[in-house]
């Protein structure tokens, strides 16, 4: 079964008033309400109750960006399942740029014969996920598809299409449900455009 078409975006006024004060000043507007979020991941969860009703999946993460997303989506998905996470970092800025990265931590369940979800905060190039991707198909898992919150499809480097997907996000800098600036915005319950003096602030600090 194939998800339906992400909804259109239309970028909204006004931030919040329970946002605080220093995080308000660094937002140039309001992308995606709450309401829109939930509304969104419930819709996906059911298509995954759906689709894998007999099957017992495990949902796979990376850690940290994916655990605001995740743990939505598993209280919208009612059936048996299985969690695990891994976290990952980059060697260095060069092998970033190539999708290689350090495992940190690695799924302690084994995937073999079992039927994985990929759980994806954001996909951009896609070049870090294509690597996890070909990691877990090495272990042989019955079936491995894409659940991903948020897609950025004008940046993409390989062809990667998740089989859900919540929205896609014009070519900006955003934060909040999960998506930092300098790990800072991740607790906020929507997701917002950062300024892009913010931006070029950070960049003219000296650094220490």
């Amino acid at each position: 079964m194939t998800f339906q078409t992400p909804p259109s975006l239309t970028p909204k006024k006004g931030i919040p008033g329970t946002v605080p004060e220093t995080y308000r000043s660094a937002l140039s507007h309001l992308l995606i309400d709450e309401d829109t979020l939930q509304n969104r991941i419930r819709e996906m969860g059911q298509a995954i109750a759906r689709d894998y009703a007999d099957k017992n999946p495990v949902f796979v993460g990376v850690l940290k960006g994916v655990l605001f997303f995740m743990a939505d989506l598993l209280r919208y998905t009612p059936i048996p399942l299985a969690v695990d996470f891994m976290a990952i970092s980059s060697y260095s800025p060069e092998t970033r740029d190539q999708g290689l990265v350090r495992i940190t931590k690695d799924l302690d369940l084994c995937i073999e014969g079992r039927h994985v979800i990929f759980v994806e905060d954001i996909i951009d190039t896609g070049l870090t996920l294509g690597y996890l991707l070909r990691l877990l198909r090495s272990r042989h898992p019955a079936s491995l598809e894409v659940a991903a919150l948020f897609d950025k499809p004008g940046r993409r480097l390989i062809d990667i299409k998740p089989r859900y997907l919540g929205f896609h996000l014009p070519d900006l800098f955003v934060v909040g449900y999960g998506l930092d600036f300098r790990e800072h915005f991740r607790n906020l319950p929507f997701v917002g455009v950062l300024n892009p003096e913010v931006i070029k602030n950070q960049k003219r600090q000296p650094k220490r």
